[in-house]
């Protein structure tokens, strides 16, 4: 649906990769490279989300690197509608559903590093957790975002790994 609103691929993907994870930085090449697209296209489109305050530059010696602004106005709602398209909100929501006592839910791999692979991989930790109710759920949250998921449970709590979605004991 997303596709339709935002008719540059280009664009969309550079949305996905810097407002999935706010952290994330990269510069032109890396970009051109990671897309496999022209550094042409892919300037136009930073210097568009750039000069609408969208990104933001940084410069270290004679290399540009871009990131998410998260000074703009706009930029809680970009965030969410970025990972509202990528169904990461129903994905949150099935798991503390009916998971068990969850601790975390934390994004790992590609998506975690802005990359729309078309794979999520999930680790949630917490006590009790539903086994039999993750498989159930791998494939209804596949069905429902149009993504492969792959889940890891575990039951101790991780410090800085991953990109948090969920975490009880921070309250958020």
């Amino acid at each position: 649906m997303l596709e339709s609103l935002i008719t540059s691929k280009t664009r969309l993907r550079l949305l996905v990769k810097f407002f999935v994870n706010s952290q994330t930085q990269s510069h032109l090449r890396g970009l051109a490279e990671e897309f496999g697209e022209s550094t042409n296209a892919i300037r136009k489109e930073l210097n568009h989300l750039t000069h609408a305050g969208i990104l933001v530059k940084h410069s270290d010696k004679n290399k540009i690197s871009y990131q998410a602004n998260i000074l703009n106005p706009f930029f809680s709602n970009i965030q969410e509608i970025t990972r509202k398209y990528l169904g990461l909100d129903q994905l949150l929501e099935q798991i503390l559903d009916r998971m068990g006592e969850v601790y975390q839910v934390l994004l790992v791999g590609d998506i975690a590093k802005g990359i729309d692979s078309g794979k999520i991989e999930v680790v949630v930790t917490g006590e009790n957790l539903n086994d039999d109710y993750i498989l159930y759920l791998t494939t209804r949250i596949e069905e429902l975002i149009d993504r492969k998921v792959v889940f890891t449970l575990l039951g101790e709590r991780l410090n800085s790994f991953g990109l948090v979605l969920f975490d009880k004991e921070a309250g958020k």
